[in-house]
């Protein structure tokens, strides 16, 4: 698979977290979706990982196959998702905890940092603290007009937030229906 092929299917799966992120940001806004997300069980949780799993893969990918060369602000952004998809698996392989405490301070985080560097990349003019032979306002991966690796990593820092909201509303539902 070509690294041409293989941005194109990253960036679907943006669009598909961005579409998760939207969604369940709805289900959670309107009453008739909380009473519906207090009924997936340990998906939303799971879902995280994956989603975060697979951004890790993705910058992965992008250094180490296809040769891409992050910049400051790529390295801060895998500061927080690395650890995240690590938090994520282990809160799915152990129940039980408050993974939010731990999981929405760097989803929040990189998500943050993902706006800023992917409006660097849309106003390059302003300058930035990135090195010169690597700059942030570069862009490696530009599809469908919009879709960059900044927006990528930001569409998955979106997912994870908002399913980890999901995951720790239910659980609260839950505690409350068990001590009642």
């Amino acid at each position: 698979m070509s690294v041409d092929q293989v941005a194109t299917f990253l960036s679907l799966l943006a669009l598909v977290a961005g579409a998760i992120s939207f969604t369940t940001g709805i289900a959670l806004a309107t009453a008739t979706g909380r009473s519906r997300l207090t009924t997936a069980g340990d998906a939303p949780l799971r879902l995280a990982a994956a989603v975060a799993t697979t951004s890790v893969a993705g910058s992965l990918y992008f250094s180490e196959v296809a040769g891409f060369r992050p910049c400051e602000l790529c390295w801060y952004q895998r500061i927080a998702m690395y650890p995240l998809a690590l938090i994520l698996v282990v809160a799915v392989a152990r129940p039980g905890s408050d993974v939010a405490r731990f999981a929405l301070p760097l989803s929040i985080g990189g998500a943050a940092m993902s706006i800023y560097h992917y409006q660097l990349q849309l106003f390059p003019d302003q300058g930035s603290s990135c090195e010169p032979g690597t700059s942030c306002a570069f862009r490696w991966v530009e599809k469908f007009g919009f879709i960059s690796i900044p927006l990528m990593a930001l569409a998955g820092f979106a997912a994870v937030t908002a399913l980890v909201v999901t995951h720790a509303r239910q659980t609260t539902a839950t505690l409350r229906e068990t001590t009642r």
